[in-house]
């Protein structure tokens, strides 16, 4: 088997759950609209999730990338002995830390008549924390189906515990969840802490699967290991920081900056988050693509003809996020119509700016390829640089025209920071690292699968086609779905 079809297989399965818990996830948000009618009851669990991933960099200090760049030279035993005995230990003491500074957490955040959202957020980050290793073990022992299984048994829980307590027991069994759960929080009136208790109980079950990857680890330090892993991954603090402050800034600084009064600021916050979900294919291609790529990058580093291969993964890569881009911007009326069926309309302001966040999701995606090179050899500091200016073009972008342009501000800086990023970090790989991309042919699946997009659109308006834009649409998509079949044989054909 190539490494190509390979990776493409592992992509699948690391896919799977991170497929299955993004729909699920989604089917959850879909539903928050039917839950809540107002989008500013969802503003609080759209700030805390977008907090979570900054918390969790902090929390993993980059120990997963350390785990597979380590794993190849050093005792495997003892590099998991250690790596897990650090996190423990760092868990423990940055969860006792945040546990006692939930009040201010919770003022600075605007919940304060809801600390308990901090506490739960806590627990959140703790358990995933604590499986984070078994997970990066898992990926490196090339056991994706054992991965799937760990992920999608706490997905299923946390979308039962969500559906149980705010939709079928209330609903259809008479049980009043809200008072119940209101006897431990008084303040609670509209059930969303649902939404993270679910979480925690899901993260847990996660964890009491993962249990075998625990078995013989002894809670002990190697201080020559330690060291050496400290240095390596502790810039990917910042690479990490950075990269999740260009993916959430924008929805987690928006009702600081917007210019509105504080109720219509958590509306469009409300709907700022449901807007970002509605890319959510591309970040699902993203996500399970660095599942299986990362240790996959690091397996192959030493192989003559790496170079080549990274150059034509990066070529499918960029081909399979057009069409997922085509599939969600091409069919995004879809949402629309059904939000507007259930007389929530409210929910789809802003929803024209889906494809520029799924596009700028693309450079991001094309980023994360290109980033290898810095990992491979061992320059962090250059990621940590790159990600440190992306971040200063999110937050000085997001400061400057949320005010003024709103939902459209912030998209405008989502594009313009992954754009920048990709730049960079494509002309620093190529003098470092140098990999033969196929420039033109990428060029090309970006500039036709935005041009369709733009052009259905602009139709669709001029002539007011409704409905029939589907048939359009589907036009468009089957034959970029030609193309990309044919780009796909002939690459085949010259590898052969």
């Amino acid at each position: 088997m190539s490494p190509v079809k390979k990776l493409a297989g592992q992509t699948l399965w690391y896919g799977l759950p991170t497929i299955a818990s993004r729909f699920l996830g989604y089917l959850m948000n879909l539903s928050l609209p039917l839950f809540f009618a107002e989008p500013a009851t969802t503003a609080d669990l759209t700030q805390l999730y977008a907090l979570i991933p900054f918390l969790n960099i902090l929390f993993t200090y980059g120990l997963e990338t350390a785990y597979f760049r380590f794993a190849q030279q050093t005792d495997n035993h003892r590099l998991y002995n250690t790596l897990t005995t650090s996190l423990v230990f760092s868990t423990t003491l940055l969860s006792i830390l945040l546990w006692l500074s939930t009040t201010q957490l919770a003022s600075a955040l605007g919940m304060s008549a809801h600390p308990e959202y901090i506490q739960w957020m806590i627990l959140i980050l703790a358990l995933d924390t604590l499986a984070a290793l078994a997970f990066a073990k898992l990926r490196l022992e090339n056991r994706p189906r054992r991965y799937a299984f760990a992920r999608l048994s706490g997905i299923v829980v946390n979308v039962v515990v969500v559906m149980l307590c705010l939709g079928i027991l209330p609903h259809y069994a008479g049980v009043d969840t809200l008072n119940w759960i209101s006897q431990f929080h008084p303040n609670e009136q509209t059930g969303i802490v649902y939404y993270l208790i679910g979480n925690v109980l899901g993260s847990l079950v996660t964890l009491l699967v993962l249990s075998n990857q625990f078995k013989g680890v002894s809670l002990s330090i190697d201080p020559l290991i330690w060291k050496k892993v400290m240095r390596y991954s502790l810039p990917l603090i910042v690479v990490g920081m950075g990269g999740i402050a260009n993916d959430m800034m924008s929805r987690l600084i928006y009702q600081q900056v917007v210019d509105l009064p504080a109720d219509q600021a958590k509306h469009e916050l409300g709907v700022f988050g449901n807007i970002i979900r509605l890319s959510i294919a591309i970040t699902i291609a993203i996500q399970a693509f660095r599942m299986a790529a990362e240790p996959f990058f690091f397996r192959k580093s030493s192989e003559s003809d790496a170079p080549a291969t990274y150059a034509r993964i990066m070529r499918y890569f960029v081909l399979t996020c057009c069409v997922l881009f085509l599939l969600i911007s091409l069919y995004i009326d879809l949402v629309g119509w059904f939000f507007e069926t259930i007389d929530r309309s409210e929910w789809t302001e802003g929803i024209y700016l889906v494809p520029l966040f799924a596009m700028g999701n693309i450079f991001l995606g094309i980023y994360y390829n290109l980033s290898i090179w810095y990992k491979l050899t061992d320059r962090n500091a250059w990621g940590a640089w790159i990600t440190a200016i992306g971040a200063a073009i999110t937050i000085g972008l997001n400061i400057w025209l949320i005010p003024e342009y709103h939902y459209l501000g912030a998209a405008l800086a989502t594009v313009s920071c992954y754009f920048v990023m990709m730049l960079l970090s494509y002309a620093a790989g190529q003098k470092f690292y140098p990999v033969p991309y196929q420039h033109k042919k990428i060029l090309s699946y970006l500039i036709i699968s935005a041009a369709l997009v733009i052009t259905h659109r602009l139709v669709v308006i001029r002539f007011d086609m409704g409905w029939s834009g589907l048939i359009l649409a589907t036009i468009f998509m089957a034959g970029f779905l030609l193309f990309a079949r044919k780009e796909m044989l002939s690459e085949r054909m010259n590898t052969a």
